[in-house]
């Protein structure tokens, strides 16, 4: 098999509703079905859900499956793309709660960036975990149990988590990296003595971030995945017990 096609086999559930940041849901998604992998995406309801370019409503994407008729022992991994609206959706409802809590009792992959660790939060996930996020749910993820780290990807066993659309070209290596991996690979030790400190005010790569994402053109949004195939993670924490 190559290098290229190393997901074939996989498939990944995308947990998605209303108000999914596009770049966060879209890039991603390709990057897999480029790897090989089947993706199917889930949601709270039937039909197409809107996503959005921060504020500006953006590209409809049609939903496989409802999350009360998913079963999260078909995928392989579940991907969780962030924005403000549909992390706040999804973690209300007691089905999407149950479908993430299954993927990491099965020990499964779980990647997420951005305002997605909110749901893992709610899904009562993070106690003892290390992540990143968005830095302005920093203290939603700590108060919930976890070691927030300022990185553009963290990994913890099964959860690859990364802060924002920013982090692209990281965060796919590593999505890749761990939806390939069988359960049983080895991975690097790193150790923390707790979490980064708060921000005094918003970072700059972030205030970035946000003139960036609104209305990114279809052919970057496929390069960026595209390169992600072949791109070598560079800077990588990992994170084990």
């Amino acid at each position: 098999m190559s290098h290229s096609r190393r997901l074939s086999g996989r498939k990944i559930a995308v947990l998605a509703a209303d108000g999914f940041e596009k770049v966060e849901l879209v890039i991603p998604m390709r990057a897999l079905q480029l790897a090989g992998a089947k993706t199917e995406i889930v949601s709270l309801r039937r039909g197409r859900i809107r996503g959005v370019n921060l504020h500006m409503p953006a590209t409809r994407v049609g939903v496989d499956k409802v999350v009360t008729d998913a079963d999260p022992g078909d995928y392989d991994g579940l991907l969780l793309p962030g924005g403000f609206i549909n992390p706040d959706l999804l973690r209300q409802s007691a089905a999407a709660r149950d479908f993430v809590r299954a993927f990491d009792h099965a020990r499964k992959p779980i990647a997420t960036l951005c305002h997605g660790p909110w749901v893992l939060a709610s899904a009562g996930l993070l106690t003892g975990r290390t992540l990143t996020s968005w830095p302005g749910i920093r203290d939603d993820l700590v108060n919930a149990g976890a070691t927030w780290l300022d990185r553009e990807v963290v990994r913890d066993r099964n959860l690859v988590t990364s802060r924002g659309p920013q982090d692209m070209r990281a965060f796919l290596p590593a999505t890749l990296d761990i939806f390939a991996e069988s359960s049983n690979q080895s991975q690097t030790v790193t150790n923390h003595n707790g979490s980064d400190p708060q921000l005094n005010k918003p970072l700059g790569w972030a205030v970035a971030a946000l003139h960036w994402s609104p209305k990114p053109s279809a052919a970057a949004l496929t390069s960026v995945a595209a390169a992600a195939i072949a791109s070598p993670l560079r800077r990588r924490v990992s994170i084990k017990n």
